[in-house]
């Protein structure tokens, strides 16, 4: 993309920390290049295409299309506020793998494409691949993969306490409460 702004910006946004912060990128990047942003929500049928081909319902389609687009108003609500109406902001929603439906999207040599690169574990990984891997090894357009704030490494942290019942942690309890002893070691 040149610096007169004839590409555009694609941006894959679902509600995340990681899509969040993927999305201001691409505003920043949009007011350096002069370019438009293209904020795409990739959704799918209640338990995948292959389960909606053996039983098709079409307002249950329906009913997931309005939530997707529900989703992505709100997403954008919370990381930008109101001030992305009428900019040069454009919204897309799609049925498909977002994976897939961000590459397809963002298929011009001019384009960017920026997307969220999430610290996952290995399970989750084979359980869900990465969307921003899938669009780093399959995307024809140069691709921005935006690390994770830190806010979500603490966050992580916080659940992997609540989900093994540890206490908080000692040290950062002291601290954080002036009132209780401190070690004499």
């Amino acid at each position: 993309m040149d610096e007169t702004g004839s590409g555009r910006i694609v941006v894959g946004v679902s509600g995340s920390l990681g899509s969040v912060a993927a999305l201001h990128r691409a505003m920043a990047e949009a007011r350096h290049t002069d370019a438009d942003v293209l904020a795409v929500l990739a959704w799918e049928p209640v338990g995948g295409e292959s389960a909606y081909r053996r039983a098709p319902l079409p307002p249950l389609l329906a009913e997931g299309r309005r939530l997707a687009e529900e989703r992505l108003s709100t997403a954008l609500d919370t990381a930008l506020g109101h001030s992305w109406i009428g900019g040069r902001l454009l919204t897309q929603v799609l049925r498909g793998p977002a994976g897939e439906m961000l590459v397809r999207t963002a298929d011009r040599e001019d384009d960017l494409l920026v997307v969220g690169a999430g610290q996952h574990g290995l399970l989750r990984r084979v359980l869900r691949p990465s969307t921003s891997r899938y669009c780093l090894v399959h995307a024809t357009c140069p691709v921005l993969a935006v690390p994770p704030p830190p806010l979500r490494r603490d966050l992580d942290a916080v659940h992997r306490r609540n989900a093994w019942r540890l206490p908080p942690h000692p040290r950062r309890l002291r601290d954080d409460a002036p009132w209780l002893p401190r070690d004499s070691g």
